[in-house]
């Protein structure tokens, strides 16, 4: 049977080191909330451990689950680090959300040691971390997520290879972009509907059907943008315009829509750059363009 090290049990890892448990693992844990560690020794037979390096130096798959970027170095790296002990055939699998340039140092910093990382971030909630249900991000060479799998399998339902080392935690990046900021230009969206005195059930129905609720990702980008098709659907200086109503009709009525003003400026700019004719979903194309250094915004 595989050996588990579980180092970092908070409010996701505690619920992820126990669901191996349950699988039948060995699993060595370490935290420094003691009783975090001792919940998991008394309710599922974990092993504790008083440091990182005690922790992994018999696991063959390492896990950490920690807060940030410097934490999840210094648990490796620092006194009595993960790096000390772990043996040259072992797994070191990151599941935070850290930066992806730190995960790169601190993989970049193992293999020159001849120890091997990948990462494994994870998308949905604590609530799918006590389900077993998370969605598991592997950012791993095909032999390293092999050789995860099961033990990564514990904690999630649904797998998905990102590309290669270090592409798991991007995409993970990337989606929590979205979902955050979507979560702020949602709730902008709920305010304008209210202080118009329009019903949100109405609304969340009506947008059920539109590109507002299904995206633009699987709806207008499909046969525009993404095949290079910029004839107009939608064009770009008419979205502007009807951003500019709302946005008009928010100052009047008090209702901030600070997400809804920084779109306005990406539509002004894809327009005066000469996409003020073509498709709405040119703005894609004006932002790549962007980060060509092609435009100066």
């Amino acid at each position: 049977m595989t050996n588990v090290a579980f180092i970092g049990l908070g409010q996701m890892g505690s619920p992820m080191a126990a669901n191996i448990l349950k699988k039948g693992y060995k699993v060595c844990v370490y935290d420094i909330n003691k009783d975090a560690v001792a919940k998991l020794v008394n309710e599922h037979k974990a092993l504790a451990a008083d440091t990182p390096a005690s922790a992994c130096k018999d696991a063959d798959i390492i896990i950490t689950m920690l807060p940030n970027g410097k934490l999840v170095s210094d648990v490796v790296f620092g006194q009595n680090g993960i790096a000390s002990k772990m043996k040259s055939d072992a797994l070191l699998v990151d599941m935070s959300t850290i930066s992806p340039f730190e995960s790169d140092e601190i993989r970049n910093n193992l293999q020159a040691k001849g120890l091997s990382m990948m990462e494994c971030p994870v998308g949905r909630t604590s609530t799918d971390a006590i389900t077993g249900t998370l969605l598991l991000l592997a950012g791993g060479t095909k032999e390293q997520i092999q050789k995860a799998h099961d033990v990564l399998m514990c904690m999630g339902n649904e797998m998905i290879d990102a590309g290669g080392p270090g592409m798991g935690i991007r995409l993970k990046i990337v989606n929590n972009y979205m979902s955050i900021a979507l979560n702020a230009l949602s709730a902008e969206a709920a305010v304008l509907c209210e202080s118009m005195g329009l019903s949100l059930d109405v609304a969340i129905e009506m947008m059920k059907g539109t590109p507002a609720i299904r995206s633009h990702f699987t709806t207008t980008w499909q046969n525009k943008v993404l095949k290079n098709d910029l004839n107009p659907a939608f064009m770009v200086d008419l979205a502007h315009k009807d951003l500019g109503i709302a946005l008009d009709i928010a100052n009047k009525l008090h209702a901030p829509l600070a997400m809804g003003a920084a779109s306005r400026e990406i539509y002004s700019q894809t327009s005066a750059h000469g996409f003020g004719r073509k498709d709405w979903t040119s703005v894609l194309t004006y932002l790549r363009d962007c980060q060509k250094g092609q435009h100066s915004n």
